[in-house]
């Protein structure tokens, strides 16, 4: 597998990204192939969908007051991950643990990273969306037939640092099932499946970084996927009542 970093101009609110991909990788005199995955950072789809916050006009609720407070963060902040997540289980100074789009994440995907000043980013509003058209517009206007990941990143517990994950992804299967596959001793595999759209999320976010590397673009040569035309994104989730975090977080939370 080959993964080629793409720099590019700042991305900006209304501009085409495919254009913006088909561009630069033309200037870098790098080809587009049948079967390559394009890995695309959540920040690049965010500026080019507007989905921007401008916090002085976000008046906060009585509860992101408290919230802010208590976590020490601006209240205006708050009120716009209150208004993004799906679910807050807590916190620690600085950042909410929250469930956006069944991913656990810091507040909600909301940053000031990579945001015009006085704004906070927010994540694509339908990333599997944004995936899915991009990719028809990349096979409409070069005939390739390619994957597409847009990437953010995402927390661990008890692991330090962030790490990629695939918050939308179009023209390859995303997980591959070992569940009655026998290991090296012939033991049968009960339970594991393989994340694959997130760990090549993963080489691609470390490409791109975390700061002021302006590659928000990644081509993936060679990846070990199986192309389709339709992705079953319910194949990448657990439901709440089998995912181990979810159970235990709310375990807890009712016991308080």
């Amino acid at each position: 597998m080959q993964l080629f970093a793409i720099r590019t101009e700042l991305i900006k609110p209304k501009n085409n990204l495919v254009n913006k991909i088909l561009e630069t990788l033309k200037r870098q005199k790098i080809a587009i192939e049948n079967g390559d995955l394009i890995a695309i950072a959540s920040k690049a789809v965010t500026a080019a969908e507007g989905r921007l916050k401008k916090l002085d006009l976000t008046k906060p609720s009585k509860v992101a007051e408290r919230l802010a407070e208590e976590y020490d963060l601006e209240p205006s902040f708050v009120e716009i991950v209150l208004k993004e997540s799906d679910s807050i289980f807590g916190g620690v100074s600085k950042a909410l643990l929250t469930l956006k789009n069944n991913v656990f994440t810091a507040n909600a995907g909301v940053d000031h990273k990579n945001a015009p000043i006085g704004h906070v980013a927010l994540w694509p509003k339908n990333p599997q969306k944004s995936a899915e058209k991009i990719r028809a517009e990349i096979l409409e206007r070069t005939g390739k037939n390619v994957g597409v990941l847009i990437v953010d990143s995402m927390i661990s517990p008890r692991r330090m640092g962030t790490t990629g994950v695939a918050l939308g992804i179009a023209g390859f299967e995303p997980v591959r099932d070992y569940r009655h596959d026998k290991d090296l001793y012939g033991n049968s595999i009960a339970i594991t499946r393989h994340a694959i759209a997130d760990d090549i999320a993963s080489a691609a976010h470390l490409l791109m970084g975390e700061s002021r590397e302006q590659t928000p673009i990644v081509l993936v040569k060679n990846a070990p996927v199986r192309l389709c035309e339709k992705v079953d994104t319910k194949s990448m989730q657990i439901p709440p009542e089998r995912c181990l975090f979810t159970k235990l977080l709310n375990k807890n939370l009712k016991s308080r």
